[in-house]
């Protein structure tokens, strides 16, 4: 349940609820103008694409939201497990979404589709790793679902019925990031384009190596 998270949960989803952001407006910016984390729409996009009989849309469609599983599977494949225990290998999967982002750099500078299909992987990765803690549904590279959460807070208020507080202040921290991340990364995609996606590879490399610090700093207090 939400009451049971630790702190640093809270900050991590901020953190990377911003890092989705900044990549998602760069993807809408860029030169395809997609969205990377959005796959409701790509999915949309998909069908109109088949309806339309445009093969080669199609599957760039498909492989972009492949990409976005296959870094879910990739992020099952390591952590193995739902439930938020120390000693699982979250820093592998925060290092391993760095090094997919970091690679979507160069390969975006260049005008290719598989920068795309990189960051799409980094934020399914990250996406599926923060999905569910002690239960607790987390999503990072989205928001529709917090602002569901929200919406159903404030019919509940307006009922008078209780508001689950924890949850409500889960949804604004998410939101919050997301849109402060998509902010950010517009203004740096004017200044630095497709370099700007290294500020979250660098972000997810830095979280890893906090977070590989504060399972070392808990492991030395036991």
């Amino acid at each position: 349940m939400i009451s049971k998270l630790p702190a640093w949960v809270w900050t991590g989803a901020g953190v990377l609820a911003f890092i989705a952001g900044t990549v998602n407006v760069i993807g809408l910016l860029g030169f395809g103008h997609e969205a990377i984390t959005h796959l409701t729409g790509n999915t949309s996009l998909l069908g109109d694409a088949v309806a339309r009989l445009d093969l080669h849309t199609a599957l760039h469609f498909a492989a972009l939201i492949g990409a976005f599983v296959a870094g879910c599977v990739l992020s099952g494949f390591i952590i193995q497990d739902s439930t938020l225990q120390l000693g699982h290998r979250y820093g592998v999967a925060l290092l391993l979404g760095s090094v997919l982002l970091f690679a979507a750099v160069p390969l975006l500078g260049r005008g290719s589709v598989y920068g795309m299909y990189a960051a799409a992987a980094a934020c399914g990765l990250q996406n599926a790793m923060a999905s569910t803690f002690s239960g607790a549904v987390v999503r990072t590279t989205h928001v529709s679902g917090m602002f569901t959460d929200l919406g159903i807070f404030l019919g509940h208020a307006l009922r008078g019925i209780a508001v689950d507080t924890r949850r409500l202040w889960l949804c604004v921290v998410v939101i919050s990031g997301f849109f402060g991340g998509g902010v950010a990364g517009a203004v740096g995609f004017r200044v630095l384009g497709y370099r700007t996606l290294l500020i979250p590879a660098t972000l997810t490399a830095v979280a890893a190596l906090a977070y590989g610090l504060y399972r070392w700093r808990r492991s030395d207090d036991v």
